[in-house]
């Protein structure tokens, strides 16, 4: 699919195409473009078409460029583009974004940080206390290769119904 840079992009939506950022919610309601609708990529097939062109953008356009073709099939026939650079571009160009700070981090940095503390935890007791709590470093590796190898994240699961996350998936 074609690229479109920020600029380009904002003129097309100024004469009518559809801007959808295909980011999760969480995402979306940290930082997001003005009009866009917000599809997550779970969901894509969802899109209502109707002949209008569609820009399609992510944070960094990599998963755009990664999920291209089933976001021209989710498009349905209408022109479809992507947008240079996701929203980080945009906002280099020095075009409007809504930042709202108050919501949580993404959920996958959540899983990050708490993947992080929970192997140097368990490092750390297992050096200084006792060698069974190697283990908890152990777990928390086969988790990260279950949820790379499957897609599902037990962890992003827990995360997602913790009160700090909740006012973010509404």
């Amino acid at each position: 699919m074609e690229t479109l840079s920020p600029t380009a992009a904002r003129t097309a939506i100024e004469i009518g195409a559809r801007l959808v950022d295909i980011r999760d919610a969480d995402e979306h309601a940290r930082e997001r473009i003005p009009g866009a609708l917000n599809l997550p990529l779970a969901r894509i097939s969802d899109l209502a078409t109707d002949g209008r062109p569609v820009i399609f953008h992510c944070r960094s356009g990599m998963r755009t460029t990664a999920n291209a073709a089933q976001l021209r099939t989710a498009a349905a026939g209408a022109p479809a583009y992507l947008l240079e650079g996701g929203i980080d571009s945009w906002r280099r160009a020095g075009l409007a974004t809504i930042t709202d700070r108050g919501p949580p981090l993404e959920i996958m940095r959540q899983v990050q940080i708490t993947a992080g503390v929970l192997v140097l935890a368990g490092i750390s007791l297992g050096w200084l206390l006792a060698p069974g709590f190697f283990g908890l470093s152990a777990f928390v590796g086969a988790g990260l290769v279950l949820a790379g190898t499957t897609g599902w994240c037990g962890t992003a699961n827990l995360l997602r119904i913790m009160p700090w996350n909740r006012r973010a998936m509404v």
